[in-house]
């Protein structure tokens, strides 16, 4: 069977045997049921909530993109998730390059020009909300050495607004490798996000790049570590004089943050405290902001009281959230965000056993960014349990364009 038809509880299984335990040994170092293990590997419990992944890749000693099974092959009949990964090759390069000396050719250096550098990295941003990898894909690879060359070559003030485009460029190549699941190329782009916010020198700058630090950790499971960057920012933040919009922003965006590893490490209390503070910074703006490429205002705020619950597994809590926002929802706002709110909408009804609406739902961020729902190790393992009970024609073919049948 081909990895990426397989579940979760599939990849959990051999893992398990991997170290040569049974079920019940799983269960005893995992802390779940032997019912829900079995349940698990046999693919008639979905094995998509973070938290309880990463409680099995701490048992098992693995990493979570093991038992998710990313990163995923679009099949050769996806021309546009083909032409989707056709640059992973060359960003990787263009990461390991950061640093080392670009040695440009004389037309290049003579062709730096930060107008234009700046259209550039507005378009590349762009393509970014509308989650258009493809188009995103195609621009990356050329954007990034011309960045590089332009901060060699540059100084002073123009090479710290060089910097800083530099970084916001980083930070689409980060989305662009994780929602296409390379976890390890996404970090390293990361830590290049991290090191050009640095040379800024704008304090802002770096506690934004500092926002996806915390990500990383929250990602594997090390919660101590993501809180501890998160509390850090916030204190920074609170230190500052001035209650500008974009440090307000930057707050919210930590406060929600925040609660997502607090979700994540199972504190229900202190998650839903953050999202409160998140609300109350998001009402104090009074819009819908996208500082440093961090959207964040009423509508972000509204669209994680759903990724809460279905965190946590609430899915009735995360339905009648759902209901309350998806209608209001800005039809101009980030295709990206939107799509992630269907897909969230979608677990939620899935958890609520409304498996009809969770189909709709994934269509809908389907149409809205299709490699990235496509992708979407949650999307895909869903999808996958709900084919166990039932495979009627609509699922059926939805399955087929994920790859999971």
């Amino acid at each position: 069977m081909p990895e990426g038809a397989q579940t979760n509880g599939q990849r959990l299984k051999r893992l398990r045997m991997r170290r040569r335990w049974d079920q019940r040994k799983l269960s005893e170092v995992s802390g779940y049921s032997l019912s829900a293990v079995r349940k698990f590997e046999q693919g008639r419990r979905s094995l998509d909530r973070a938290d309880v992944i990463l409680a099995f890749s701490k048992a098992l000693d693995c990493h979570p993109t093991e038992i998710t099974g990313q990163p995923y092959t679009p099949p050769d009949s996806d021309l546009d998730g083909q032409a989707a990964i056709a640059s992973i090759g060359a960003v990787r390069r263009a990461l390991l390059r950061h640093g080392r000396p670009a040695r440009p050719t004389d037309q290049e250096v003579a062709e730096v020009d930060l107008i234009t550098l700046r259209e550039r990295v507005a378009k590349a941003n762009g393509h970014r909300q509308r989650a258009s990898l493809t188009k995103l894909a195609e621009v990356l690879p050329a954007l990034l050495r011309d960045l590089q060359v332009a901060v060699e070559v540059s100084t002073g003030e123009r090479q710290r607004k060089t910097y800083d485009l530099l970084a916001s460029t980083y930070e689409c190549a980060m989305q662009y490798l994780y929602k296409l699941g390379r976890s390890s190329d996404a970090t390293l782009a990361t830590e290049r996000v991290l090191w050009s916010a640095e040379k800024t020198d704008d304090p802002l700058r770096v506690l934004a790049a500092r926002w996806y630090d915390a990500g990383e950790f929250l990602a594997i499971g090390e919660h101590d570590e993501a809180g501890r960057l998160i509390d850090e920012a916030l204190t920074s933040l609170g230190a500052m004089g001035t209650d500008s919009p974009e440090k307000v922003s930057l707050t919210g965006a930590f406060h929600l943050k925040a609660s997502l590893n607090h979700a994540r490490a199972t504190d229900n209390k202190a998650a839903e405290q953050h999202l409160q503070k998140a609300q109350e910074q998001a009402n104090l703006l009074g819009k819908d902001r996208n500082d440093f490429q961090l959207q964040f205002g009423p509508t972000n705020a509204a669209i994680w009281s759903v990724s809460l619950p279905v965190e946590m597994g609430k899915g009735q809590e995360a339905v009648r959230r759902a209901e309350l926002i998806t209608r209001s929802l800005p039809k101009q706002y980030a295709s990206e965000r939107r799509s992630h709110h269907y897909i969230d909408v979608g677990r939620a009804y899935y958890y609520n056993g409304q498996h009809e609406q969770a189909l709709e739902a994934f269509v809908k961020a389907e149409k809205l960014a299709p490699q990235a729902t496509r992708m979407n190790a949650s999307v895909r393992e869903t999808t996958h349990t709900m084919l166990n009970g039932n495979r009627r024609t609509a699922l059926f073919e939805f399955g087929m364009r994920l790859g999971v049948v």
